[in-house]
């Protein structure tokens, strides 16, 4: 989903409450809400927004939220997020929106009426003149506003309300709670159905011990800052590099054929590529979960499931193109 004349790297991002809203931001549209995943239904509100801002010839804006309020609100039941802050920011501005705004999420913001919080952001902070949010948004203390009294706030403020109904996949509606749970259980492939893109690790390459390099199959291990890992297993994945992407066959676990490893292990090995990636930005995209990850007699034992493994993924890649 592109914007024809926008650019996405040029979106302003402003952070309540230290910031003013630039004088360009011009009786802002705005799209309400958490936006962790950027997945179909968010997708749809951003197209609604930007859609309606071009008609008006105003401002496309979305407003979220730093840190996700769960984790202030309820640290102890706040989910593993499927993205991180840079990474929505990111996804935000490539789906179109020419201003990103985010509140930073406090113990104190938390205690805020529903009105205080329109007043003060919406309404004084941004001058909104529309806002759209998903089905189910809630918002204010103990997250008593709805939508019917955000309606009825804009209506004494001097902005519209407007919700879209929820997208559907299938049978499911499209949610970031169903799909964390689709990725915790290593259904990869229907939690990229839901999210509209493949589930993505992005982070650094770091040494690893050198082994797969020893069995033939060299691999990259990743340090991220991403908090939700599909379980321990082998998947079919889409690794990009300087923005081209590779085949790849990735593993996630404690590599048990040689003593489990302290914490999770994320090692690609990519097909065709031979260079050296220490150091270098990637993304790892999990497009099929292949098999559980399980203990070998031995490297040879290991090597043969390797090359299966490879072979496996190479035929999936041949019916999808990547």
């Amino acid at each position: 989903m592109t914007h024809d004349t926008h650019n996405p790297d040029r979106a302003d991002i402003i952070h309540f409450p230290d910031d003013r809203k630039p004088a360009a931001w011009h009786q802002p549209v705005l799209a309400l809400g958490n936006f962790d995943g950027v997945h179909r239904g968010h997708a749809k509100i951003i197209d609604r927004v930007r859609r309606r801002a071009d008609e008006c010839g105003v401002t496309a804006a979305v407003l979220t939220f730093d840190p996700h309020p769960s984790r202030v609100v309820r640290p102890d039941k706040a989910p593993p997020l499927l993205m991180t802050g840079a990474q929505k920011l990111a996804a935000l501005a490539e789906a179109g929106m020419e201003g990103i705004a985010v509140v930073r999420f406090t113990e104190e913001l938390s205690r805020w009426e529903p009105e205080a919080f329109v007043r003060t952001v919406l309404v004084e902070w941004l001058q909104v003149a529309e806002v759209w949010v998903g089905a189910n948004f809630l918002f204010g203390h103990d997250r008593a506003g709805n939508f019917s009294l955000l309606r009825s706030l804009g209506a004494r403020y001097g902005f519209t309300a407007e919700k879209i109904d929820p997208v559907r996949y299938r049978e499911f509606v499209v949610s970031s709670t169903r799909v964390r749970r689709l990725i915790t259980e290593g259904r990869v492939d229907e939690a990229g159905a839901l999210l509209g893109h493949h589930y993505m690790l992005e982070g650094t390459v770091t040494r690893g011990a050198g082994r797969g390099q020893q069995l033939g199959f060299p691999t990259a291990n990743l340090a991220t800052d991403n908090e939700l890992f599909p379980p321990n297993g082998v998947y079919a994945t889409a690794v990009l590099i300087d923005g081209e992407i590779h085949a790849a066959v990735t593993n996630v676990g404690v590599r048990p054929t040689f003593g489990a490893s302290s914490g999770q292990v994320v090692e690609s090995h990519i097909f065709d590529v031979d260079r050296e990636l220490y150091g270098s930005s990637i993304r790892v995209a999990f497009i099929q979960r292949m098999r559980d990850e399980r203990t070998f007699e031995d490297g040879d034992a290991l090597r043969a499931q390797i090359v299966l493994d490879c072979d496996e993924a190479r035929s999936l890649f041949r019916q999808i193109s990547l």
